[in-house]
């Protein structure tokens, strides 16, 4: 015979669920807008806000999306990233412009010129009617040091084509980006192996 227990927890499951999938479907249900281009923030002080971007390239490249990625702080180092995503031939749209990071370049004029540089091919790339996803990986770093014009960032964005989606990684992702952003999500540090003596590492790292 069946365990009456078993069988009660099963049935309890079982109308928890339901209850819970009604919930969800009549919340489904009520959004009306099919497809929207999104700006969408990576920021905090945790690891994975550009690996997390990628990830969404990988997506977008599921579905054969063209894709564009520029970097504005990151140097012209080799990271797998970079290397997975050149397999896809001109699917995929790489610049990397920084020149490494801010303590490591220690003049502020070059970071700018870097920085505006960067900026200016990510104009040029959103007027692409076929890219479809781009990443500006690290621009929170160049708003954060004003290397670039907050405002005339944020409005740029703010009037991206209707199709497109964007990503913005960094930490410290300024007010004015939170708010024009569609999807903001705070990558929170609760343990990394660094403060142990753990390097970077190929294939974690970059």
């Amino acid at each position: 015979m069946p365990d009456s227990n078993v069988t009660n927890i099963e049935q309890r499951h079982r109308d928890k669920m339901s209850k819970r999938k009604a919930v969800q479907d009549q919340e489904v249900a009520s959004k009306t807008i099919a497809e929207k281009g999104l700006l969408i923030v990576h920021t905090g002080s945790g690891k994975g806000k550009s690996t997390a971007a990628f990830g969404l390239i990988m997506r977008a490249l599921g579905y054969d999306w063209p894709v564009a990625v520029v970097q504005f702080i990151k140097g012209a180092w080799e990271t797998g990233e970079r290397r997975a995503l050149a397999r896809f031939g001109a699917q995929v749209s790489w610049y990397t412009m920084g020149e490494g990071f801010t303590w490591e370049t220690q003049d502020r004029t070059r970071d700018i010129q870097a920085a505006s540089a960067a900026w200016a091919k990510a104009c040029e790339l959103m007027a692409r009617p076929d890219i479809r996803l781009l990443v500006l990986d690290e621009i929170n770093i160049a708003l954060r040091y004003e290397y670039l014009d907050l405002a005339e960032v944020v409005e740029k964005l703010k009037s991206r084509r209707a199709d497109l989606h964007i990503v913005v990684t960094g930490r410290n992702a300024k007010p004015e980006m939170i708010a024009a952003a569609d999807l903001v999500t705070e990558m929170t540090l609760v343990k990394h192996h660094f403060a142990a003596g753990v390097k970077a590492q190929q294939g974690i790292e970059f």
